[in-house]
């Protein structure tokens, strides 16, 4: 079977998977980012599918695909917002602490290890896919969107952040967090696999999708939080985009 798994960006996430729920740990930035990315996808998932927020179980009957989800930290509010989750990951020591976190919690998460084109080739549907912070470690973009555009079901909802490439984010992912801060370890991100807002626009159409909307995702060093921007795209960003 075709698979756009890098192994050694496998390895590099499988030597953490230990750390996936210390907020003070290795994933100490996505703990900090994850309010903010749980803003948009909710959002945009509510948008979509016509859901209020504000309802118990607002998600109730939507099946979501967390793919790259790690340790849950997605994967779980998607639970407890009612819908049906499967949480998929490459690396196989990130499955049993997602598994023991999840029941831990008292939430019922289908977590697996494998991938988009095995579970793709396998015929799974779903409503959204959740497809965050993973293209940059693919070692196939293109080939990538196309199994995560087959998951999708006629009306469905991809949501997919990443990195820019340009001096800004090789000075904040790579020096900032990796070199000086020591957030993740050196070498987490290779900055030349890191896509423009534009280039990623263009890849998912050709994957057979429809982009609707992107956002940037911005650090405040000041305030030491997170906020989505319509402008400022130039680090970390997130899109959407449908399956007409």
């Amino acid at each position: 079977m075709i698979t756009t798994i890098d192994p050694g960006e496998v390895a590099k996430f499988e030597a953490m998977a230990a750390e996936w729920w210390d907020p003070s740990g290795k994933f100490k930035p996505l703990h900090q980012m994850n309010p903010c990315r749980l803003h948009y996808i909710t959002s945009q998932i509510s948008a979509e599918f016509d859901r209020n927020l504000t309802q118990p179980l607002p998600f109730a009957g939507l099946r979501i695909l967390d793919i790259g989800c790690g340790g849950g930290l997605l994967s779980e509010p998607m639970a407890r917002l009612g819908a049906e989750v499967v949480g998929a990951d490459a690396a196989p020591r990130n499955i049993p602490v997602a598994q023991l976190h999840a029941e831990q919690s008292g939430l019922t998460i289908d977590y697996r290890n494998t991938t988009a084109e095995a579970l793709a080739e396998a015929g799974e549907q779903f409503d959204v896919v959740l497809n965050m912070e993973v293209v940059e470690h693919v070692a196939d973009p293109l080939a990538y969107l196309t199994a995560c555009q087959t998951l999708l079901k006629p009306g469905g909802l991809m949501i997919c952040s990443t990195l820019n490439r340009n001096a800004k984010s090789f000075a904040m992912a790579i020096v900032g967090a990796e070199w000086v801060m020591r957030w993740l370890p050196k070498g987490t991100h290779d900055w030349a696999k890191f896509i423009t807002p534009d280039e990623l626009y263009e890849l998912i159409r050709r994957a057979g999708l429809d982009p609707v909307d992107r956002k940037g995702m911005v650090f405040n060093p000041v305030s030491w939080n997170w906020s989505l921007s319509a402008r400022d795209l130039s680090v970390n960003y997130v899109t959407a985009s449908v399956k007409r």
